[in-house]
């Protein structure tokens, strides 16, 4: 008897989809239709589904029964698949359950069960680097693409080819970005696939991510669908903006709107948990200007403190790194980008214990004859350590305005002191490498990971004398 037969998967998993899992597992819901193209009908008909390892054939879950209806429809699912990959899926109908030879259907390739994060934010994140570096794709890494399509991670990930979403098409054509490097060093860690969905966009400012505010929030709208049509769930989001609300209106407000926008992202994702990793925006090649300095140094300070007052958020510097033009960070830049969010991602979203914070400013207190200032800083692993000995990244302002800083010591490991050119009139605070292109930073030696940038410090009293 000459019999052909065909499954077709209509609602499932794409081919290199990833399916975000929880608890390192993950339930695969499949549906679509079966047929016959004869005119006999079977008295016993049954459509099965299996995952299999794609490298080696060998079996993930055995041929699991799909409830098979007579109108030609088939739905099931295939339940706690461990999260790793990549697999196969593979279907096909028998004329009865459990048999070992039947007709072979559709099939799923390059599958992964691992977890999904978000590219959100604007230039940077999408990736505007230039510079020739080794960054190659890898299995395992892949994306949801401008197009709301699955396929493997490459540069550059903000490729607009058929761009579903008219909101964020690309103006230029974009380059290299830190994202696939960091997919590919917390895959090595975690021990299963990445998938990255791709909504971010060149100079977009919060206003469009964020719908607590009045105005267009199309860039929001286009992140929660990309979302749902890559599966619904996301572990997190890497979040890199903020140069297009660095002026001194946009930025006062920041951190609060910034707070907003994270709540109304949970919400919309149903993830109160959803891990938000930001990263301080960088330096800029532009002539300072009192506006300028100003907002910058703001949105730095409300970055600071949103990964300090926000649950599940953390933030990582980039103020020492190359550029590659005014503003961009360069394809170099953006591999140490990548390596230390990697580093934050392990140690603050899946709990590895990585030496990933920046060193952070922790107390500044003035002496008692108002001369000099010390300060200590939280989250220094070896000794903090000045790269450029000819300036000097902080700034005292008192009731009086600047105060001049003649001298820096550091006495190791996160000490420093500041020595002052007239005494300090309280109230006065100081900022950490402050303004659109500040002076080098001081690092973690060893780990040559850059301080925080930080405004407005309050410097505290000199300590009272104690009494005989």
């Amino acid at each position: 008897m000459s019999l052909e037969v065909n499954v077709v998967i209509d609602s499932g998993p794409g081919d290199w989809q990833i399916v975000q899992q929880v608890g390192g597992a993950a339930d695969i819901p499949l549906a679509g239709r079966w047929q016959t193209v004869t005119s006999e009908t079977w008295a016993s008909h049954i459509v099965l589904a299996r995952l299999v390892k794609e490298e080696t054939g060998v079996l993930l879950t055995p041929w699991t029964a799909m409830k098979t209806a007579a109108d030609g429809t088939w739905r099931g699912v295939l339940r706690c698949v461990p999260a790793g990959g990549l697999y196969r899926l593979e279907t096909m109908l028998v004329p009865k359950p459990h048999v070992q030879w039947g007709a072979i259907g559709q099939a799923r390739h390059h599958l992964g069960v691992g977890d999904l994060w978000i590219i959100a934010g604007q230039s940077n994140s999408a990736g505007y680097g230039q510079g020739p570096v080794w960054d190659p794709p890898e299995n395992g890494v892949h994306l949801f693409n401008n197009a709301m399509r699955w396929g493997q991670a490459c540069h550059p990930l903000n490729e607009s080819t058929h761009t579903a979403h008219a909101a964020n098409r690309e103006w230029t054509n974009p380059m290299h970005s830190p994202w696939l490097h960091w997919a590919r060093r917390v895959k090595q860690e975690i021990g299963w696939p990445i998938g990255l969905i791709q909504t971010s966009l060149g100079g977009s400012p919060l206003v469009s991510w964020n719908p607590t505010e009045p105005g267009e929030h199309a860039l929001f709208d286009a992140m929660v669908q990309a979302v749902r049509a890559a599966g619904g769930a996301a572990r997190g989001m890497l979040w890199y903006q903020g140069c297009s609300d660095a002026n001194p209106v946009a930025g006062k407000t920041y951190l609060k709107r910034f707070t907003s926008a994270v709540k109304a992202w949970r919400k919309a994702l149903k993830n109160p948990r959803l891990f938000v990793l930001t990263v301080q925006i960088n330096r800029a090649y532009a002539p300072p200007s009192a506006e300028g300095d100003l907002g910058w140094s703001t949105v730095r300070e409300a970055q600071r403190q949103a990964a300090r007052t926000i649950e599940h958020c953390c933030v990582i510097p980039t103020i020492d790194l190359p550029l590659s033009d005014v503003v961009h960070n360069s394809a170099h830049g953006n591999l140490v980008i990548a390596e230390r969010s990697a580093l934050a991602a392990l140690g603050a979203a899946y709990g590895k214990p990585t030496a990933w914070q920046a060193p952070e400013i922790a107390s500044a207190q003035v002496s008692r004859d108002g001369m000099s200032v010390a300060l200590a800083f939280d989250h220094v692993t070896n000794a903090l350590y000045r790269c450029d000995e000819q300036t000097i990244p902080f700034a005292v302002t008192d009731a009086q305005g600047p105060v001049p800083i003649t001298k820096l010591d550091i006495t190791p490991p996160n000490v420093v002191q500041l020595t002052l050119g007239r005494k300090l009139q309280a109230p006065a605070t100081l900022d950490g490498a402050p303004g659109i292109n500040p002076p080098r930073a001081l690092h973690d030696w060893g780990r040559f990971q850059s301080m925080l940038a930080f405004a407005k410090f309050p410097i505290a009293p000199a300590a009272k004398k104690k009494r005989s």
